[in-house]
């Protein structure tokens, strides 16, 4: 028996998803330590390697609640969001507001009686220990994961967006087995089996109310179940489109492309199968913002680009028709 989930209908129906740039910034950290490293991101590993080179981070009170030499980590490090998500402040609100039982049976389950003297110390305070954590945390958010974030968000709400209408189309059924080949969902029950869960049989306590359903672009190629949380129960899974992130630039479009639209603006439609600004585009092809510009504007005047205001920039994305296209 694998690893399932009591889900009925009134906890489907609860059931939601939500964005959370604290998800990112633990799964990140994560990714840096080796743990389930994800390939897609080897582009990002590289950069955040040379920053973390230029100026490394201070993660002495982090670092050993993540990088524990066991199956898991507390789950208290990503709460589940209140809301549809997209909010730091908000994230790290709900992590300080952990209570301090909870903080204590987490630590207990992960590192069991013999804890390390970082641990311990943890479990002796967990108000000043939440407190820390949560300010290294926005360090590594503000350092590691903001400066792609206006990308990273895009491609977590399209994500979403295909999601929901996975679900609308196809109901519970459709909308897990679309998240990930080792998730589905049949007789009020979400089951996470494959070859990685081969060995964990039992059924997750779940937390109150229906799922929190949270795509993750900067961390591990499976699905991570939260238990026992205060919190609503968690599904973080490898949100689509991940994998055409960083990738502008570096692969060659089709020859009919080329042929329609030229070289230049086929590559660019090619790119923008994961959303960039013209900045990102202008680096990845070695050419000025400006020329970037005028060739997404005759990409847009065609149908074949759309754009959309993230925070103060503005990201372009390949359109449905720019798609079949490809």
């Amino acid at each position: 028996m694998p690893m399932t989930i009591e889900l009925g209908v009134s906890e489907l129906a609860a059931t939601r998803f939500a964005i959370s740039p604290l998800s990112e910034t633990v799964a990140c950290l994560q990714q840096l330590a080796g743990i389930d490293r994800n390939a897609v991101n080897l582009s990002w590993l590289r950069w955040a390697r040379e920053e973390l080179d230029r100026e490394p981070l201070d993660l002495s009170r982090t670092w050993p609640l993540l990088v524990t030499g066991r199956l898991g980590w507390p789950e208290f490090l990503v709460p589940a969001p209140r809301d549809s998500g997209d909010s730091l402040e908000n994230d790290l609100g709900a992590l300080q507001r952990t209570p301090e039982d909870r903080v204590r049976a987490s630590l207990d389950r992960v590192f069991g009686e013999k804890r390390p003297p970082a641990i311990a110390a943890f479990a002796d305070d967990p108000v000043s220990g939440l407190r820390e954590v949560a300010e290294e945390l926005r360090v590594a958010h503000d350092r590691l994961v903001a400066p792609h974030w206006p990308r990273i968000r895009a491609v977590l709400g399209a994500d979403v967006g295909y999601h929901a209408r996975a679900l609308t189309s196809g109901g519970a059924e459709r909308l897990f087995a679309d998240l990930h080949p080792d998730l589905r969902w049949n007789n009020d029950r979400v089951i996470l089996a494959g070859e990685r869960w081969r060995d964990q049989h039992r059924v997750v306590p779940r937390g109150p109310g229906g799922l929190v359903l949270m795509p993750v672009v900067l961390g591990s190629p499976y699905v991570l179940i939260k238990e026992n949380a205060s919190t609503q129960t968690t599904i973080r899974y490898p949100a689509r489109g991940t994998g055409t992130l960083w990738a502008a630039g570096t692969r060659s479009a089709r020859s009919s492309s080329v042929r329609l639209l030229g070289r230049t603006r086929a590559g660019l439609l090619n790119a923008l199968s994961s959303p960039a600004t013209t900045t990102d585009l202008a680096r990845a092809f070695g050419v000025t913002p400006s020329a970037v510009s005028q060739h997404l504007k005759v990409l847009r005047d065609g149908g074949l680009v759309s754009r959309e205001r993230s925070g103060r920039g503005v990201l372009y994305l390949t359109t449905p028709l720019g798609e079949r296209l490809l």
